[in-house]
């Protein structure tokens, strides 16, 4: 059984922090950098919508069902973004990564690389999770391909599955990575690093 507690992460350009009610102004700004909002297939909160975000974060925390962080670029000290593992099923060492969102200026950046590079680092390492899933709209083809460039690998396509925020229903795609499949992973997260310019979002 797995054990999964508010801790932060820090490496690589990023520094990732437990999501907490303080952090609201800041996550409005960033999520403003290109309305991010607008992005039907997305769960980036409205303005007016942060501090409900926040709450029903921290309410899923305290039921041991999510983990949720902001992110910190290191260098400007700037939140631009937040993540979380969710769907935690602690019996059997499974986190997912998702509810990833980063500002439009730090899209395609070393970014989500790095936050993803620190996210599987802990679950595997320090939580020693079995599996860690990932999952995305069906019409989010960007987010289908930063998944598959991790090294994830698919495991299929779950039809009517879940709510969007507009009330359509979407059909998610399913990627995994197995403990086993972890060192080639982070293999690749770290020679993606050392690129002069990482074009993951």
């Amino acid at each position: 059984m797995i054990r999964v507690v508010p801790v932060t992460l820090e490496g690589h350009g990023v520094r990732l922090e437990p999501l907490a009610p303080a952090h609201a102004e800041a996550l409005t700004r960033a999520a403003s950098d290109g309305r991010l909002w607008e992005l039907w297939y997305t769960a980036v909160p409205r303005p007016e919508a942060v501090d409900a975000y926040i709450r029903t974060a921290l309410a899923a925390r305290e039921a041991g069902q999510m983990l949720a962080w902001v992110v910190r670029e290191a260098g400007s000290g700037e939140i631009i973004g937040s993540t979380r593992y969710h769907d935690i099923v602690a019996d059997i060492g499974r986190v997912e990564i998702g509810y990833t969102w980063y500002a439009a200026r730090w899209q395609r950046t070393h970014v989500n690389t790095a936050c993803k590079l620190l996210l599987l680092e802990h679950a595997f390492e320090k939580l020693r999770c079995e599996v860690v899933g990932l999952r995305t709209d069906r019409f989010n083809l960007r987010s289908q391909r930063a998944i598959e460039a991790l090294g994830a690998r698919l495991d299929g396509v779950l039809r009517h599955h879940q709510a969007r925020r507009d009330g359509s229903v979407r059909d998610s795609v399913f990627y995994s990575i197995l403990a086993a499949e972890w060192p080639d992973v982070r293999r690749n997260l770290e020679t993606r690093l050392t690129r002069p310019r990482d074009a993951s979002t």
